[in-house]
């Protein structure tokens, strides 16, 4: 007789025809409710940011503070990793012999996390065998500050967190001539990665710049979502 909590999983996540092993804690699971939800942490560090409305406009003094440079944003990145990597100058394209007064400095300020897939309620056979659809979703501001502002690079570890079982990385190349102050969205889906996936490592870095005030790129609502629905195709 099927428990009462592994009914529940059942029935509210469509699972019929996953794999169900009376082995595993579904009250436990059920009060978790791995599936369906964003499973990444602080996915808004920058304060009360959200894609459904714009981006905030950053606020400049009336006279240029000529402080100490700054590389990286200011925010509450609780939750996840952070490093920064100071970039040389680019001199591409200046003339030899040219008098330089000031030149912008860049920056790529990185963020990762690491999701315990087990940890957060999912079982080894519905990973394995059903392999559900893993929901990749980030939003980061159209600015113009360069050509290349924005990276994302996920991973689907296996139990070790080293072996990698498929990946995704975006580039993209920003259109400098149609600005419109938006937030842009990627977004993509893991399905038919195959046995062993126990981690979603996800990491996106964005660029910021430096000359005289701080200008950043700012990113809001990361997700990594398990869906209840499984699709083969590779």
């Amino acid at each position: 007789i099927m428990s009462e909590w592994k009914e529940k999983c059942e029935t509210e996540w469509n699972l019929q025809g996953a794999p169900l092993p009376d082995s595993v804690d579904w009250k436990s699971v059920y009060e978790k409710k791995p599936l369906g939800k964003n499973l990444l942490r602080n996915t808004a560090p920058f304060g009360n940011t959200s894609k459904d409305d714009p981006p905030p406009e950053p606020e400049l003094p009336d006279m240029p503070t000529r402080g100490p440079p700054q590389f990286q944003p200011d925010g509450d990145f609780s939750g996840w990793t952070t490093s920064t990597e100071v970039l040389p100058y680019d001199m591409s394209g200046i003339p030899q012999g040219a008098v330089i007064c000031e030149m912008p400095r860049y920056s790529w300020f990185s963020m990762e996390q690491t999701v315990d897939l087990k940890a957060e309620g999912l079982w080894e056979e519905l990973l394995d065998d059903f392999q559900p659809e893993i929901f990749i979703q980030d939003f980061y501001e159209e600015s113009q500050l360069h050509d290349h502002i924005y990276e994302l690079h996920v991973k689907l570890l296996g139990a070790d967190k080293s072996t990698i079982i498929a990946e995704h990385n975006v580039s993209p190349v920003e259109d400098r001539t149609n600005y419109s102050h938006t937030w842009k969205m990627v977004s993509l889906v893991f399905c038919g990665y195959g046995p062993g996936v126990r981690y979603v490592h996800f990491k996106h870095q964005l660029k910021n710049s430096f000359m005289n005030e701080f200008f950043s790129t700012k990113f809001t609502d990361s997700a990594v979502v398990v869906k209840p629905s499984v699709n083969k195709k590779i």
